[in-house]
């Protein structure tokens, strides 16, 4: 069996193609022209050069391939118009599914996102949810979304197709640090920290990878199914960094408005902040996320995600912790 798959240099991409490989199973990665796989370097992968944008090298990578695992995605925590991100998450998806329609595949795996679906307002966050075409947070969860309706579009046209929704993943492998990442590295630091109220459901990326396999091999054609891990508070998180990361730590409690305030200034003083209204409205909203059909229809069982944090921190001080990422481990792209 051949596996193509997209994003492969991201941090769910690289730790997905890891377990692929750890099964004797063969992998083609789609890269960029000219980008630098760091994450995947030493393993055993064949890469297939091109873009999600490019449906001529599409049509090229998925040439005698079984299983398409798609995880090509623009990230953005922007709240506003983004062109880009749209581009890359639902045309990029679109230009695939039709090199797929011309040269089949067994099966096509879309990771989408938790952040896609149109979530209530209380109660628990299942698969009966939608995905939300019109969510007030960003583009990214509308491209998302947008993207994930698609596949359901072709999955209804006899395309065999499965989605997952994963949580905010993290834990280690994150060679071009992830948005978890990011809130890993600042808080690993010593000295003097601020959080906000607020709450999400973390999941381990190795987890979330042994879940893409499962769906792939065991989900139902057309289903979609939500890889979650536990809820934990933004104060939860942050003290389990600071004990895992040794050093010293003080905590500073945000209150809302100053939050509020912070997330209105920071995007106009630097190009990529952590705080921004979309990542606030992130763990703000109802984070009570179930995944009890991925566990009982796939058998999909991940651990606690204190430990993922925990093995995330372990991950990032064997990389020096204090480091500046070179400019390849940023991009805010995974292709």
């Amino acid at each position: 069996m051949i596996n193509l798959v997209t994003g492969a240099t991201g941090h769910l991409g690289n730790t997905l193609v890891r377990q692929l490989l750890g099964r004797g199973q063969k992998v083609r990665a789609l890269v960029r022209p000219g980008k630098n796989p760091t994450a995947l370097a030493g393993l055993n992968v064949e890469y297939t050069y091109g873009d999600m944008l490019d449906p001529d090298s599409l049509l090229r990578a998925i040439r005698g391939v079984d299983m398409v695992y798609h995880l090509a995605a623009r990230v953005s925590v922007a709240a506003g118009p983004d062109p880009e991100t749209v581009r890359v998450n639902l045309d990029g998806t679109c230009n695939l599914i039709h090199a797929i329609l011309q040269n089949p595949v067994r099966r096509l795996l879309y990771v989408s996102s938790i952040y896609s679906l149109r979530v209530p307002a209380a109660g628990m966050i299942d698969e009966t949810c939608s995905f939300d075409l019109h969510s007030m947070r960003g583009e990214y969860d509308r491209s998302k979304a947008a993207a994930s309706i698609e596949v359901q579009k072709a999955a209804a046209s006899g395309l065999d197709t499965v989605i997952v929704c994963p949580t905010a993943v993290t834990g280690p492998f994150d060679y071009q640090m992830s948005e978890a990442g990011r809130g890993i590295l600042y808080n690993l630091r010593s000295g003097i920290k601020f959080y906000v109220d607020g709450a999400y459901d973390f999941v381990d990326v190795r987890d979330a990878a042994a879940g893409c396999i499962l769906a792939a091999e065991k989900g139902c054609r057309g289903a979609m199914y939500i890889l979650g891990g536990d809820r934990l508070t933004v104060r939860e998180v942050s003290e389990t960094i600071w004990k895992a990361a040794g050093g010293w730590h003080v905590g500073i409690h945000l209150p809302d408005w100053v939050a509020d305030l912070a997330a209105e200034i920071m995007p106009m003083l630097f190009d990529d902040p952590i705080v921004t209204p979309y990542s606030l409205g992130a763990v703000r909203s109802n984070s009570h996320i179930s995944h009890a059909r991925a566990s009982t229809e796939l058998g999909y069982s991940p651990r606690p995600a204190i430990q993922a944090i925990c093995d995330a921190v372990k991950w990032w001080k064997k990389q020096g912790g204090e480091f500046q990422p070179v400019p390849e481990m940023i991009a805010k792209t995974a292709l």
